[in-house]
């Protein structure tokens, strides 16, 4: 799968202004470095739908088994290695003759910085390969899928060092030389090794992650299926963010692949397609989703036409960039392959008559490509007015309860059909802007 940083932010994946996003939500890797190999594994899916399935496939293992995940590896741990192998260049060589004699005691008082630093790294050293060897006793559990195994496999090589065995032995009663020895050994001897197992916990740690953040939130992992036929079957979707969220249900195939959703401002259109957004791209990294189920076919990518920006430094206006938008996804829906594009009000930037035909044209101009899951959603009755009698066109409407008085409430209801809601005067009136600008000085 393939998604932009567009996309990623208009799923408030990683907001910008630092508020929580859905990163938030699934972001309990133990590790900074963890942490990065899951914010990369977000930005670059899985390319394949074979690929996915293994990560699926890992991460649900992980899941049943999360209780064997080892404590013993903190982000201090590999922090401090780091530093301890950056320096491993300019190690002095072992103590020998009368400063070996001093012993642990004198080391203590004569040479203290030293003593400690190396007794605290060489601790961190054996906590990193004690918390791998944990790890690799997973591999002996029955069912373990291809990706797991593979990985703990590679960490276990890596064990085989002739110096771990040693390292693993240190404790508080060894002594000084056999420390200092010991020392200088590793940080000849391990460097490469140790960042190697590093590299590999770091992938273990973003799919731990993933499996901690499906039980946490009580998310369900989903079926997924092959690229074609295009399919998306969701049942009691949400979005994650929200503290009291509504559910939906939704499907879309290669009959039906084509959702003009219609509404009054503020009663759910965007919040909808984003929970829908959020769960394609959760579930393309092969973790639940915030579903009671979902089936989706293996996507190219999620393209997003929602908070489109005007550049002033380069002389674009907002209608420019919303045109440049659209042609960047024109250019990727000419592909064969799947994807899940999320249209909201397009052409906010010119005027109602030009926002009518340009969003005609482009709806006509979507029609052809069935190949793909589209959802527009749009405050002009009048476009959807325009398609009612096309068969592979579903319409959808969120309600409006509106009272004679001029109240109204949003119930975030999803309907079948058409909406003519239009309550924007009425927000006007209830915020007391009407009554405000009506004053004279």
């Amino acid at each position: 799968m393939q998604n932009d940083k567009t996309t990623l932010r208009d799923l408030s994946m990683f907001p910008p202004d630092g508020s929580d996003g859905v990163f938030s939500l699934i972001g309990y890797t133990t590790t900074k470095e963890g942490n990065a190999a899951l914010r990369q594994h977000i930005q670059h899916p899985p390319d394949t739908y074979e690929s996915l399935k293994e990560v699926q496939d890992t991460v649900r293992f992980l899941s049943i088994h999360i209780d064997l995940w080892p404590q013993v590896i903190s982000n201090g741990t590999l922090v401090m290695l780091e530093k301890y192998f950056d320096s491993a260049d300019s190690a002095t060589a072992p103590a020998t003759g009368v400063s070996l004699m001093l012993g642990s005691f004198f080391q203590k008082i004569f040479n203290k910085q030293q003593y400690f630093f190396t007794q605290f790294s060489i601790s961190h050293l054996a906590d990193l390969l004690r918390g791998c060897t944990e790890l690799v006793k997973i591999a002996e559990l029955p069912g373990v899928p291809a990706l797991l195994k593979k990985e703990l496999g590679s960490i276990k090589e890596e064990l085989g060092h002739r110096l771990t065995e040693r390292v693993l032995a240190i404790n508080s009663k060894t002594k000084y030389g056999e420390l200092t020895q010991l020392n200088y050994k590793a940080r000849r001897e391990m460097k490469n090794m140790v960042f190697r197992l590093i590299h590999s916990y770091s992938r273990l740690d973003a799919w731990q992650a993933m499996a901690r953040a499906t039980i946490k939130n009580g998310w369900t992992f989903p079926g997924l299926l092959p690229a074609a036929p295009v399919w998306l079957e969701a049942k009691e979707l949400s979005h994650p963010l929200l503290q009291t969220p509504v559910s939906y249900d939704i499907t879309l195939n290669g009959d039906h692949n084509f959702l003009l959703l219609t509404g009054a401002n503020m009663s759910g259109k965007t919040t909808f397609m984003r929970a829908l957004g959020v769960g394609a791209l959760l579930a393309h990294l092969g973790m639940g989703v915030p579903a009671r189920s979902l089936r989706i076919s293996f996507l190219e990518g999620i393209i997003t036409n929602m908070q489109v920006e005007d550049n002033i430094l380069r002389g674009e206006s907002y209608f420019f960039a919303e045109v440049q938008r659209m042609k960047q996804t024109a250019e990727k829906i000419l592909k064969r392959q799947p994807h899940l594009v999320l249209m909201d009000e397009l052409f906010k930037g010119t005027n109602v008559h030009d926002a009518f035909e340009c969003t005609k044209a482009v709806l006509e101009g979507l029609l052809h490509h069935p190949g793909h899951i589209m959802i527009l959603s749009t405050h002009l009755y009048e476009v959807a007015q325009q398609f009612s009698a096309n068969n592979n066109i579903l319409f959808a409407y969120f309600v409006t309860q509106m009272s004679a008085d001029g109240n109204y409430e949003f119930t975030y209801e999803l309907r079948p059909g058409i909406s003519n809601d239009r309550i924007g005067y009425r927000i006007l009136q209830k915020e007391g802007v009407i009554s405000l600008l009506e004053q004279k000085q």
